[in-house]
């Protein structure tokens, strides 16, 4: 009988606390701002070392080469190209403030094909136009490129212009 007593008396106090628990909780929350939380700030780590504030973030820029021709494309684009496409097996291209060594392609259809396979640029001229394309995202960079003098009317100064040229 004693055993019943304390198991009701435990079962009630039980239920009490438990109603009591969350009307308490329940005022507490609609009554309490939400607390914030300080955050203390961690000192700076001080460095041995003095190291320039943005050695790292500047970026390579590269001068355009000496003697190098504007090819202007569409969409405001335009690349600059040393070298002369007619007798060279290598050409240089300045193409975003950076210069970029591209050795000839041999191709089957005429065209000019200018490849570096380390960068991925790859420059494609045919007698009215030259494109500029980058491997790594097989995208192309720039379209409808030409100089000057091919807007207005002469053709793109290809090998294949040249041989065509010199066997009339």
């Amino acid at each position: 009988m004693k055993k019943l007593m304390i198991a009701a008396v435990i079962g009630a106090l039980s239920s009490t606390m438990l109603t009591v628990a969350t009307d308490a909780a329940a005022a507490d929350t609609a009554t309490a701002k939400p607390a914030t939380k300080a955050v203390a700030k961690r000192p700076e780590p001080r460095r041995l070392i003095k190291r320039k504030p943005n050695a790292a973030k500047e970026a390579k820029v590269d001068p355009v080469p000496e003697g190098s021709e504007k090819w202007s494309c569409k969409e405001g684009l335009a690349f600059d190209l040393k070298g002369d496409m007619k007798r060279d097996q290598v050409v240089t291209v300045h193409w975003a403030n950076k210069n970029y060594t591209l050795p000839r392609e041999s191709t089957t259809t005429g065209a000019d094909r200018f490849h570096d396979a380390a960068t991925g640029m790859d420059l494609v001229v045919i007698p009215t136009k030259a494109m500029l394309f980058q491997d790594k995202d097989s995208s192309r960079l720039a379209d409808e490129c030409k100089t000057a003098a091919m807007e207005q009317g002469a053709p793109a100064p290809t090998q294949s212009n040249a041989i065509n040229k010199s066997s009339n």
